[in-house]
């Protein structure tokens, strides 16, 4: 049996893992949840799972929790509460998936404890990728990419020689605002941008589809996952996200990975693996699709995702720095404080003022995303 951690249990990718680990009773035992503030839902799964231990974002959350959870279950607060989850001696497997940069600590306290991980943060890997994987390799931690386009690429690499891979090319929908004209993109209004065609995402994440911040990050995720260089990571707009995402070899061979748009695929892949479970999702109708398209990213309309290119030419704490400008400026366009176009550009002069240091730890990492953050926020004001 395996023994799970989920962090940010409340969210979208928790919630569906949850699903999942509740198909299987007799293969996984939760252990410990990691929620934010969502006390009603992570109630209900406490309920359902009784896991040993949870740790919710502020202690006033877990004061209200503490007199409703069941006995035998812990309660514990904010970011250490979140730690002691990730590194309980009973966990087996640790889901990482607390959004944005407050899932960096969890992660590497997952990596340090020797987990076996589920990556659903990309954010840790663009905070701090380098000094992430240096250290899981040191610890002999493997860590299973939770991304519909990470795993992707994660499967198409089992069986064949790292060496001969001459190419990485990550999917992308092109989002809910592919065929917008560029002068109407300033306009666009967040319940319009967070009309995703394909996936059920959170918030910020369908944000970033929409502006193509999301596979610029995956790009940064993708060079330290894979230790690949980022001149060899290419990124194809595929609107059908069948395809989700393709190893090109040296020979011209491209192996791709396809399925159905639903992300309980990628997340049983790493909770399973090396097994696969058995899912009762939708087949894969190729004949009824009748097609799939591509077509390249468009740098004028949507140039978030240079940016991540820009910022691993940089180096150092500039992928962190353009991590939390993002998060800022995602976050002053869904309260209306900014328009569509300004998340590319705040993220730019984020980027292009801050004075890149050599990325020694991950407090430091956190450090340079708050720098984004405050300059993003001032940026906007």
């Amino acid at each position: 049996m395996r023994r799970v951690a989920i962090l940010g249990s409340t969210g979208s990718i928790g919630v569906q893992a949850l699903d999942v680990v509740g198909r299987f009773p007799g293969r996984f035992q939760v252990v410990g949840l990691v929620a934010g503030r969502n006390v009603e839902r992570l109630l209900e799964q406490v309920h359902a799972f009784r896991p040993a231990l949870v740790a919710v974002t502020d202690e006033a959350a877990a004061a209200a929790l503490r007199t409703r959870v069941p006995v035998g279950t812990a309660v514990l607060s904010g970011e250490a509460g979140a730690v002691a989850v990730a590194s309980h001696p009973d966990v087996d497997f640790v889901l990482a998936a607390i959004a944005g940069g407050a899932g960096l600590a969890s992660t590497a306290a997952a990596v340090e404890a020797g987990k076996l991980i589920g990556l659903a943060n990309k954010e840790s890997l663009v905070l701090a990728g380098e000094l992430i994987m240096r250290r899981a390799r040191e610890r002999g931690v493997t860590i299973l990419p939770v991304d519909s386009e990470h795993s992707a690429v994660h499967q198409a690499l089992v069986g064949h020689n790292k060496a001969e891979v001459r190419r990485i090319l990550l999917t992308a929908s092109g989002g809910p605002l592919r065929g917008v004209p560029a002068e109407e993109l300033a306009a666009v209004t967040p319940a319009r941008a967070l009309k995703h065609p394909n996936w059920s995402m959170g918030d910020k994440i369908t944000i970033d589809s929409a502006t193509l911040m999301n596979k610029g990050l995956e790009v940064i995720e993708a060079r330290w996952l894979f230790d690949v260089e980022p001149s060899r990571i290419d990124i194809v707009v595929h609107p059908e996200s069948i395809i989700h995402s393709m190893v090109e070899y040296l020979d011209g061979s491209v192996v791709a990975q396809l399925g159905v748009s639903d992300m309980r695929g990628p997340i049983s892949y790493a909770l399973g693996h090396p097994e696969r479970l058995p899912l009762d999702l939708a087949p894969l109708d190729l004949a009824r699709l009748g097609r799939l398209t591509f077509e390249p990213p468009d740098p004028v309309r949507f140039p978030a995702y240079t940016l991540a290119y820009r910022a691993l030419e940089l180096g150092g704490t500039a992928p962190a720095v353009l991590s939390g400008a993002d998060e800022a400026a995602v976050a002053a366009f869904l309260d209306g404080r900014c328009r569509f176009t300004d998340i590319a550009e705040v993220c730019r002069e984020a980027l292009e003022r801050h004075t890149v240091e050599p990325l020694r730890s991950v407090a430091q990492a956190l450090e340079a995303s708050e720098w984004g953050k405050r300059e993003a926020g001032r940026r906007v004001r």
